[in-house]
C-alpha cells in the first residue's frame, strides 16, 4: 500500500505527469514520469489509471492493488517532487506486473536522464 503523501490525487497533478512527462511504454502499461525543475523537498507521488477496459470492478481493483504493491519500493528511486503515474493498458496480463512495473520505473528514470542531460 502507498502511504498518504506518496499518492497522486490531484487532477491538476495527473494532467502535469501524463502531458509534460517522460513516457515509456511496456507490454502492459504506459508510465509516465514529471521531474519538477523547481527543487522541493515533496515526497514522489504516484497515481494509477485503470480503465474499464481491463475488465469488471473485481479486476481493475485486483490490478490496481497488485500495482500500488510493485510501486511501492520503486518510489524511493524517484527524485524529491515527482510525479509517477502508471495507465494500465486493456490487454493486461497479471502474473508478472511486479517485474514489469519495476522495469518500466527503471526504463522512465533512465530516459529522463538522458533528456535532462541534453
Amino acid at each position: 500500500m502507498l502511504p498518504k503523501n506518496a499518492r497522486l490525487t490531484i487532477s491538476a497533478d495527473f494532467a502535469r505527469a501524463t502531458k509534460s512527462g517522460t513516457r515509456v511504454t511496456t507490454e502492459n502499461f504506459v508510465g509516465y514520469l514529471y521531474i519538477s525543475p523547481v527543487t522541493n523537498n515533496d515526497h514522489p507521488k504516484c497515481g494509477l489509471i485503470v480503465n474499464k477496459g481491463v475488465g469488471g470492478s473485481v479486476a481493475r481493483h485486483t490490478l490496481a492493488r497488485k500495482v500500488r504493491h510493485a510501486v511501492a519500493p520503486q518510489l524511493k528511486k524517484l527524485p524529491n517532487g515527482s510525479l509517477l503515474v502508471i495507465r494500465a493498458l486493456a490487454k493486461n496480463k497479471v502474473d508478472t506486473t511486479g517485474v514489469e512495473v519495476e522495469r518500466l520505473v527503471n526504463k522512465l528514470l533512465e530516459r529522463s536522464s538522458r533528456a535532462a542531460v541534453k
